[in-house]
């Protein structure tokens, strides 16, 4: 499909950015055009940048729009303009997402995902704790009451987390910590809720690692929370049909079920102006009294 090439600039934060093909359709169902979601990543920039900013960034960069190719990029994109902020690990010129205007050139490149690492530049220790519930069918009706329970075993060990929605098929489980915890001890917490979500619920949850093995059952993935590795950030986009964000949400709406197709980039600003950031309301966690449980 041919575009007209078609050039604007931005002005942002007072850096010139040369806007390419702006009339590209990105969500082409929905009617998203490069130039709606450039738009729309300004919203969203206040919350996503607080997710994002002094960590190791991984984006998905869709060329031709959410359902066409797409590929990984770790190394910064070339030419890097001076505005942008590197983020060096393992020989990898990562991209610091800590910007307004870093984030505009990031979308005008067609990155439709926004990956960070789960700590700090130039720090080993993780800056939160995550568990992902991963769903092995496409389409899985019962992820959010599984959401619900592993809610309710954090809950039951006085670890208040927030629910949020992949913006894929699965949910995470976010939890604010206090900075004192190692991957380790809270992969080895993760273990321990797992093992015990599926006694309690086998026909709902499995820890098999392999997806092929997994029959229909919901995997709860405690090993991807770990140094390096990174999860779709809260509040990115993500490329699916209906263009959806990863979203937090209460643990009451949690309970009616709602399906992960409804929070996405014509839904999330209303939300947000009506609920604000919830990850914001849970304070840093203590873990102390249950690891030294186990």
């Amino acid at each position: 499909m041919a575009y007209k090439t078609e050039k604007g600039t931005l002005l942002v934060e007072g850096n010139e950015l040369t806007i390419t093909n702006p009339n590209k359709p990105l969500w082409p169902e929905l009617g998203i055009t490069k130039a709606d979601y450039l738009t729309k990543l300004g919203e969203l920039a206040p919350h996503l940048l607080r997710y994002c900013r002094n960590r190791h960034l991984t984006t998905i960069r869709y060329p031709h729009g959410y359902n066409d190719k797409s590929f990984y990029q770790k190394n910064a994109p070339e030419p890097t303009p001076d505005f942008v902020n590197l983020a060096p690990l393992d020989g990898i010129n990562y991209v610091n997402l800590d910007s307004l205007s870093t984030l505009i050139w990031l979308g005008n490149l067609t990155c439709l995902e926004f990956h960070p690492s789960f700590h700090y530049v130039g720090q080993t220790m993780p800056a939160e704790w995550l568990i992902d519930i991963d769903p092995s069918r496409e389409e899985e009706p019962r992820i959010m009451e599984a959401a619900q329970l592993i809610g309710e075993i954090l809950d039951s060990l006085r670890i208040q987390s927030v629910p949020k929605t992949s913006g894929a098929t699965g949910v995470q489980i976010y939890i604010p910590i206090q900075p004192k915890y190692t991957f380790e001890e809270l992969r080895k917490i993760g273990h321990f809720i797992a093992e015990y979500a599926v006694q309690q619920h086998p026909k709902l949850f499995t820890i098999e690692r392999f997806k092929k093995n997994r029959g229909d059952l919901i995997y709860i993935d405690y090993l991807q929370h770990w140094y390096g590795k990174t999860l779709s950030a809260p509040y990115t986009p993500r490329a699916t049909k209906d263009a959806t964000v990863s979203t937090p949400l209460l643990w009451e709406e949690v309970a009616l079920r709602p399906s992960p197709r409804e929070f996405n980039l014509l839904t999330i600003m209303n939300r947000l102006r009506t609920y604000g950031d919830l990850i914001q309301r849970v304070p840093p966690q203590n873990l102390d009294a249950i690891l030294s449980r186990l």
